[in-house]
């Protein structure tokens, strides 16, 4: 391992838990509403904001207002941008001047932005005009990452006694205060170190060879700051960060890392503030980054190691470099896909299908965990789904009703619990079987043998898990993918977190309980030991099989020489 891939860690790495803590604070300052340095420029912008929706800071919802104020607000972004994806070709900052969608696709992209997953079924700088990237897109890359954390916050107010609070306060705070201050920074930065941002046409050039050279360029810097502060992963170009105009050298690949997991990690220590748990915060940061650096061990060294096949003609020592760029090393790759999978962003600074199958198993199990800090609020709510479902399944072994935070788990927070838990591999393994099992599903898979099974798996499981990376073998611009992938990322993005929602409600309104000698304690090394296994033991149970027909099977076909042709 080199000095500069130690160093490329230790910086996103170090970086996020140094950060961690005083952000976790400057939001639990807005949240709360105490005063901040923002105020006085902000304060007088949100009150207009409130007037004009008729709340204010103090209103608040129950469960079923807030869900139901999270996806209208959510249905009508959708419509919007759906309808103006259709008419792009009559629409302002149009210079290439690219035609409307197509209804599949106008739905996919729709569907898929407005659910925080940007999956793309296109290819951005051949079909999607400024006004669509800017205007529409990443518009949808504000507000949509937005109202997830503002669900996530409902919940850890529901789980520290306090009211849920108001859907468009919420909304509003985290994009006044979070999301726009931080994108304006992270913007500047990236334009400083060389991103383009302009609106100008593309450039025509002429090479030495006599041919000409399309160069896209457009308003990139802006876009590549909120696609990671927002995990949103949606790239500008087709080749996303692996493309030096959105991602051009090393210490821009190290900045878009740190900025994929800022917020989402110091969600976490912003709950240890609202419950005064800080050490179950604390607690649940070491569960999360146990998986963190397991995942970026499991793709760093069998890249290095190199492709078994090659090796075997004599090759050793050479790194497995198809695919990835040599700007950024195989180090900075490994911790910009390790997070772009743990933080559910979804962008990618490499080609995903060229990894081998081993480093594509670290990517499934991002995203079929959805907890390794996941996304902002929604990667917390999924952590304390594993942590409800422990605490219950160690209430069952010792024949006590389990409590979680001096409130009892009972019949109805299990239910709930257990149908958010089992929606996501449902969506997953119901979408890919009915893939295999349909000649349009199977007409889009351009690799045979198991990586064909995983090319199909890997586009229902990052649909539902709002990823919206891609492996490069799955034609998902034809319809039967647009309209699948298109259902499955919005029954995920919403089901579940209804489901939770009334779940964080249900406990609002228990009686706490005394602790006693018989409660589980569940900021102790023990509770990390045990909330790891039940983790690891509940998705083995869940994907194992399918993991074993997929990139199992063709990690030993692998070290068997075996090739698909």
């Amino acid at each position: 391992m080199s000095v500069s891939t130690l160093a490329t860690w230790a910086v996103v790495i170090g970086g996020l838990l140094l950060l961690c803590k005083p952000m976790g604070m400057y939001l639990y300052r807005v949240f709360t509403f105490q005063p901040t340095l923002l105020d006085r420029p902000l304060r007088p912008v949100e009150n207009l904001i409130f007037r004009f929706l008729h709340v204010s800071r103090d209103t608040t919802m129950n469960a079923v207002e807030y869900g139901l104020a999270f996806v209208m607000t959510n249905m009508v972004w959708g419509i919007m941008a759906y309808v103006l994806l259709r008419f792009q070709g009559l629409l302002p900052f149009n210079p290439e001047h690219f035609h409307d969608l197509s209804a599949g696709l106008s739905f996919n992209t729709a569907a898929s932005f407005v659910t925080n997953t940007n999956w793309q079924a296109y290819s951005g700088e051949n079909t999607m005009s400024y006004f669509s990237q800017f205007g529409v897109l990443q518009f949808l890359q504000f507000v949509t990452p937005a109202s997830g954390a503002a669900v996530g916050l409902a919940f850890i107010r529901g789980l520290s006694g306090r009211k849920l609070g108001n859907f468009f306060v919420d909304l509003t705070l985290v994009l006044t205060r979070v999301l726009l201050p931080l994108a304006v920074i992270f913007g500047l930065i990236f334009i400083a170190l060389g991103v383009p941002d302009t609106l100008a046409p593309y450039l025509h050039l002429h090479t030495l060879a006599g041919q000409t050279q399309v160069v896209p360029r457009g308003p990139i810097a802006g876009w590549e700051a909120i696609e990671h502060l927002g995990q949103n992963g949606g790239g500008f170009t087709n080749a996303n960060s692996a493309s030096p105009l959105e991602n051009p050298s090393a210490l821009t690949n190290i900045l878009q890392s740190i900025a994929m997991g800022l917020v989402p990690v110091s969600f976490f220590y912003l709950f240890g503030l609202f419950t005064g748990k800080k050490r179950l915060a604390w607690t649940l940061i070491a569960v999360a980054g146990t998986l963190y650096l397991t995942m970026l061990a499991m793709i760093y060294f069998p890249e290095v190691a190199g492709n078994p096949i090659v090796n075997a003609v004599g090759l050793h020592g050479h790194a497995n470099m198809v695919g990835k760029e040599i700007r950024l090393g195989m180090g900075g790759t490994s911790i910009f896909e390790t997070s772009t999978m743990a933080f559910t962003t979804g962008s990618v600074a490499a080609a995903q299908d060229s990894f081998l199958p081993i480093p594509g198993l670290a990517f499934f199990l991002g995203m079929f965990l959805n907890m390794v800090f996941g996304g902002k609020g929604v990667g917390l709510l999924n952590m304390l789904m594993f942590v409800i479902l422990t605490i219950f399944l160690m209430g069952l072994m010792v024949g006590r009703t389990p409590e979680f935070l001096g409130k009892k788990i009972e019949a109805k927070e299990v239910s709930l619990t257990a149908l958010a838990f089992l929606l996501h591999p449902l969506l997953i393994l119901v979408g890919s079987a009915l893939a295999v099992a349909t000649p349009a599903g199977m007409a889009g898979v351009f690799n045979p043998g198991p990586h064909g099974l995983s090319e199909i798996l890997y586009g229902f499981t990052s649909g539902a898990a709002n990823n919206g990376s891609a492996m490069g073998g799955l034609a998902a611009s034809l319809p039967f993918y647009e309209v699948s992938i298109g259902t499955v990322v919005i029954i995920a993005r919403y089901a579940s977190i209804m489901a939770m929602l009334l779940v964080g409600e249900s406990l609002l309104y228990k009686k706490a309980v005394p602790q006693t000698s018989g409660t589980m304690r569940t900021d102790t090394p023990l509770f990390w030991g045990i909330l790891l296994g039940s983790i690891v033991i509940l998705n083995a149970l869940t994907f194992f099989p399918v993991m074993a027909l997929g990139p199992i099977a063709e990690h030993y076909l692998l070290l068997a020489h075996h090739l698909f042709a």
